[in-house]
């Protein structure tokens, strides 16, 4: 099994969830919180995986996760899944992107794994700018997604998912196993370093107790198989094992 990071840059969230790279010229006036964005290619004998796929974005018309992947000498088409964690704008913009009103999906090839019940409840949050609705319902139109609607299962014999709430209602993780290398995804629940240091409930969290209770678990395990635990926000590091 290999483990990518894509990263596509640090950026400062202010309390309207708007996102902005953070460079050299901006970083002393930047007021927000600072987090990586970064999705995860993970290439197993069977499968091309991304974990979430960021914040989307064109580079001269080229979408920036496609731009990712050619540094690691990928092809769109050899993705085979996406497994999504939820559905908040910076872990999905990469899924698809308008070109002269055409919605038009970066990963033709890919099953696009979204749980049933997290959809059910964001289209109930119209107005909450976690989400960006114009993409999300282009979204769920495309014919090659994979509506997930178990508490838990396996998606393949290496592919273990779990609907655990707290960042969101029905945020799921996933844990890929081959070869004796486990990498563990725990998506926002689990999204820097400092999570797994500090026991603390977060107030962005729709539950943040029982996120805190997952990691507990979590780092245990981790600890005991020696987990590849996969940060998608952390500023410096992509990757730590216990």
């Amino acid at each position: 099994m290999q483990i990518i990071p894509l990263k596509e840059g640090n950026y400062s969230v202010d309390k309207n969830k708007k996102f902005t790279l953070i460079t050299a010229d901006n970083q002393s006036v930047l007021k927000g919180l600072n987090v990586g964005v970064q999705p995860f290619l993970i290439i197993t004998d069977d499968d091309f995986i991304l974990l979430d796929t960021g914040l989307g974005g064109l580079v001269n018309e080229i979408p920036l996760i496609h731009l990712l992947l050619a540094k690691e000498h990928i092809k769109p088409e050899q993705i085979t899944k996406l497994l999504i964690s939820h559905l908040h704008k910076d872990h999905v913009l990469g899924i698809g992107h308008f070109f002269e009103n055409r919605f038009i999906p970066n990963f033709p090839n890919a099953k696009i794994y979204i749980q049933t019940r997290e959809w059910d409840y964001v289209k109930e949050q119209k107005g909450n700018t976690s989400y960006l609705f114009e993409h999300l319902e282009e979204t769920i139109k495309l014919p090659n997604i994979e509506w997930m609607t178990d508490d838990k299962g396996q998606i393949t014999p290496e592919i273990y998912y779990e609907v655990v709430g707290g960042h969101t209602p029905f945020h799921q993780v996933f844990l890929i196993k081959e070869n004796e290398q486990i990498a563990f995804y725990g998506g926002d629940n689990l999204p820097q370093t400092g999570y797994l240091k500090y026991h603390f409930a977060y107030k962005n969290d729709f539950d943040g107790k029982k996120a805190m209770n997952w990691r507990e678990q979590w780092k245990i395990l981790a600890e005991k198989e020696h987990w590849h635990i996969l940060l998608y926000h952390d500023v410096e590091n992509a990757v730590v094992q216990l």
